[in-house]
């Protein structure tokens, strides 16, 4: 796999940028403001933690911010293109394939595909050929730990596996942008110091713009850059120096 891919788009360091998201949710006769005009933006190279409570936004903000969930009122720059949500719905799930990557704690793993066919599906939707897709897929699964278990599907593999799984489809895509939502949450402390590791080293090797949505304080340690969002707005933003010897802890 290439490691590094430092492409910067015309908004100089920042892979992604917005400014003034609002979403609102229906609820009953009214509306919940679950982002009420919130601004952002990440940087290539960084490992940014989006924290907060259950309920504060966070995930919301992702979704506004990788195309899946369309805000209100406000705008997302990325990469190269010019205010994402003003493109076609198929313009984006293209925009989304090729340059962004995405992590969940669900794992969402295909029940009868093996590790191996679980990376392949994705580098074939992208134009790989059969034997690049399955190099590639190879590749990106013994970075993240799991060359022995290529042949395996997720029923014989554990939670911190399918995590791993996971990573790897999304790193072997070689996305400028990684999306992480609540990735360790499943997962004990050791299998968890893998999967941050795997994140730290995403932004730091790969150059991806890596955002994880945490409510984990534990993750901090790693992070350049750590937002707190609150009730939909954004209540601290620090920057800071990762520590990667720090150690996961059980909860």
């Amino acid at each position: 796999m290439s490691l590094h891919t430092n492409v910067h788009g015309k908004h100089g360091d920042f892979a992604i940028e917005a400014t003034g998201l609002v979403k609102r949710f229906k609820s009953g006769k009214g509306f919940v403001e679950v982002l009420k005009g919130v601004d952002f933006d990440a940087r290539h190279g960084d490992l940014t933690m989006v924290m907060g409570p259950s309920g504060s936004g966070k995930s919301t903000l992702i979704a506004a911010l990788s195309g899946l969930l369309r805000p209100e009122q406000g705008r997302v720059d990325a990469l190269d293109v010019d205010d994402l949500w003003k493109l076609s719905s198929g313009r984006i799930d293209k925009f989304r394939l090729d340059h962004c990557g995405f992590i969940f704690q669900g794992f969402n793993l295909f029940p009868a595909l093996s590790a191996l066919q679980q990376v392949e599906v994705v580098l074939k939707f992208q134009g790989l050929t059969p034997a690049q897709a399955k190099k590639r897929a190879t590749e990106a699964l013994t970075e993240v730990g799991l060359g022995h278990r290529l042949g395996q599907r997720p029923s014989a593999l554990s939670g911190g596996e399918k995590q791993r799984v996971a990573i790897a489809r999304a790193l072997a895509k070689d996305p400028k942008i990684l999306f992480a939502d609540e990735p360790t949450s499943a997962l004990d402390g050791e299998n968890g110091q893998i999967v941050i590791r795997l994140l730290r080293r995403a932004a730091s090797e790969h150059g991806a713009a890596v955002i994880c949505v945490t409510h984990d304080p534990r993750l901090e340690e790693w992070a350049d850059r750590v937002i707190k969002i609150e009730d939909g707005v954004i209540i601290d933003d620090q920057r800071r120096i990762p520590n990667p010897d720090a150690v996961l802890a059980s909860h």
